[in-house]
Parts: structure tokens; C-alpha cells; sequence
């Protein structure tokens, strides 16, 4: 009785928001080998770590608009700044501080629209609350199929595709080959969710967490910045905080005293941008604070493998690979439930009427 009801979930709460699930799917599929078709002059150039030339970059981007929110400076998988301005518009730079590519909205750049899409449904903050629900959805969708295909475990074939596009047939597939991809969806929807709703994240991680370790907030009373902010120099300053960090992402101030923000990436951590911050005056490029991940609780360090992992950015090639059969295989799941629950109902059997007795 209970497997019956179990059943009945899963399948109307799949053919609800299995399409969803797809896209979710699909989007995060085409994101882990986003810097392989971005296809821009000076995608592929080499790194080269100097931080007066990173400073000149700041400089350059500033020059195409002085609106700018934050750069996302080169690393070894992407050879281009990311400028991305208040406006919503955006540009990649060389990190020769040349223009590449310019555009004015979202929409003019396809990862950039992709990862809207992936991460806020392109509904904005609710969006992002809708994909974390969708997270949750996916994590009790892969162990109850995973129950409910015990009981079907002596019939089991690996599928790629089904093999007749029968109900049944769709139905088995479904169940074979989520049943090879749960380990990775459960995975993909745990740290999604978990980014997405930091409580539940303090919760399960509290056993290691210190309060005594807490990151400080950021300082305030910093100057503001103007034409004559120094760069160069504030991008020495910060690097000579921690030389042998890589810096990934400079975020200019949006309130008056609020510092400048310098994200780096150190060689212990696997966040892409890095999590180590230092907070700068704009106006005497003076270090007023540093945060080191290095100094974190294991919560922290814990935390800041979610995303490396949910996106591909640790593991190489074949964490890729891995991810790419979690996301198609969702894609295929999710528009599959959709289609055989709504549209590919067996038709019911047409019984012959009963013969006419003779009559006596």
C-alpha cells in the first residue's frame, strides 16, 4: 500500500515539473563546457599573472563604462576579463585590456542567459527559491525511484533511449537508467539546494561549525572612488596581501563608505573565484581587512565545495563527462515523464458487446 501511494506521488509530481526539471538539466549540461564554446579572439591565450597589468585592465573596462560593478578576471580555463556593468550590459576584455566582445543586456551573451536561466528560471530572486524546491524535488525523485525500482531489479537493462516509444517501454527505461544516474543527480540536487538555501546548509554542517571562526563583516568608512582611484596600485596593494594568490574578481563599492572587494583564489581552494577576500580603500589603496579561507571552520570548508562540484569546476574531464550523462539524462527523464503522463496514456481496450441470445 504504501509503494502504491509512493508511486502515485512520484509520477504526478514528475509529470508537473518534469519539464522544469529538464531545462534545468539541459541548461547545466551546456554550462559545464561553457569556456569551450564561448569562441572568442582571446579565449585561449595563456594566463599571465602581473597585477599592475590586472590594475590596467580595471582601467580599460572603467574607460568603456564607468558604471562598472565588478570584473572577473582571466584564469587558465578562460583568457578574458569579464566586465560586467551596472546597467546590465557587459564586455570581455584581453588581458592586454583590448575589446573583444560588447554587449548591453543579458541577452547579448548565451552563458550569460544560460546561467539565468539554470539558476533563477530568468524570474529572478523567486526564480532562484523555485530552483531550489526543484533541487529538493529531484533529490526525493532519485530515492524514491530508487525504492521503487527494487522491486523491478531483476528486469533491469541499461538504456540509453527506450527501446519503442510504448508507455511501457518508457517506463522501464525511465526506471533503468535513473536508477545508473541517481548517484550523480542526488549529488547535483544536494549542493544545488544547499547554495541555494544557506540554513539548511548550517544545519547539517553544525557539528563542525566554530562561531569563534565567523567571517567579520566588512569594514566601512572607505573613500569613494573617483577618476583619480589609483588601480594599479590598489591591485599591488591586495596582491601583496597574499602573492601567492590568484586574483579572480574585483567588485567596486554600490554604497558610499563601502570598501573595494578583491576576490582571490588560493591553491588549497576549489571555488573558481576563490574565497579569499581583501577589502581596500579606493581612494589610498590601503588594505583595511582580509578574510582567509585558511583560517575557516571545516563548515566553511565544506561550503565552499558545493559549487566546484555542482558545476564541474574540480574533477577535470571526466567529472565532465559525468556531469553531462547526469544532465542529459535528467533532460531525457524529465520530458519523457511529461510526455508518457499527460500525452501517452495507453488507450483503454475496447471489450466486444456480448452475443444475442436467440430468443426461445
Amino acid at each position: 500500500m504504501i509503494l502504491r501511494w509512493l508511486d502515485l506521488l512520484h509520477r504526478w509530481t514528475g509529470g508537473v515539473v518534469g519539464l522544469l526539471l529538464a531545462v534545468i538539466g539541459l541548461s547545466g549540461t551546456l554550462l559545464v563546457w561553457e569556456e569551450a564554446w564561448i569562441g572568442l579572439p582571446g579565449a585561449d591565450d595563456p594566463l599571465q599573472v602581473d597585477a599592475a597589468a590586472t590594475g590596467a585592465a580595471v582601467e580599460a573596462a572603467i574607460a568603456i563604462d564607468p558604471a562598472l560593478s565588478r570584473i572577473t578576471f582571466a584564469d587558465h580555463d578562460m583568457g578574458l576579463h569579464q566586465a560586467i556593468y551596472a546597467d546590465g550590459g557587459g564586455a570581455y576584455l584581453t588581458q592586454a585590456g583590448e575589446v573583444v566582445d560588447r554587449w548591453g543586456s543579458l541577452w547579448g551573451r548565451p552563458e550569460l542567459w544560460l546561467f539565468d536561466l539554470h539558476h533563477y528560471l530568468l524570474l529572478g530572486e523567486p526564480g532562484k527559491y523555485t530552483t531550489g524546491v526543484l533541487g529538493l524535488l529531484l533529490l526525493a525523485f532519485s530515492i524514491t525511484g530508487l525504492i521503487l525500482w527494487w522491486q523491478t531489479r531483476k528486469t533491469f537493462k541499461f538504456r540509453l533511449w527506450p527501446k519503442r516509444m510504448s508507455r511501457s517501454a518508457i517506463v522501464r527505461q525511465h526506471r533503468d537508467i535513473g536508477v545508473v544516474a541517481s548517484p550523480l543527480l542526488i549529488l547535483a540536487a544536494l549542493t544545488g539546494s544547499l547554495m541555494v538555501f544557506p540554513p539548511m546548509a548550517d544545519a547539517l554542517l553544525a557539528p563542525w561549525a566554530d562561531p569563534a571562526k565567523a567571517a567579520p563583516a566588512p569594514p566601512t568608512g572607505a573613500g569613494a572612488v573617483t577618476p583619480q582611484t589609483d588601480w594599479r596600485r590598489l591591485m599591488v596593494s591586495a596582491q601583496a596581501a597574499f602573492p601567492e594568490a590568484l586574483p579572480r574578481r574585483i567588485m567596486l563599492p554600490t554604497r558610499p563608505g563601502a570598501p573595494v572587494v578583491l576576490r582571490l583564489r588560493q591553491a588549497f581552494e576549489w571555488t573558481p573565484n576563490g574565497r579569499t577576500y581583501v577589502y581596500l580603500d579606493p581612494a589610498t589603496a590601503e588594505v583595511l581587512a582580509v578574510e582567509d579561507p585558511a583560517t575557516s571552520d571545516t563548515a566553511s570548508a565544506i561550503t565552499e565545495k558545493f559549487y566546484p562540484v555542482h558545476a564541474g569546476k574540480v574533477g577535470g574531464f571526466l567529472w565532465h563527462l559525468a556531469l553531462t550523462f547526469a544532465g542529459l539524462t535528467l533532460t531525457l527523464l524529465g520530458t519523457l515523464t511529461v510526455w508518457t503522463f499527460w500525452f501517452r496514456r495507453p488507450r483503454p481496450k475496447r471489450t466486444a458487446p456480448p452475443a444475442l441470445q436467440p430468443a426461445e
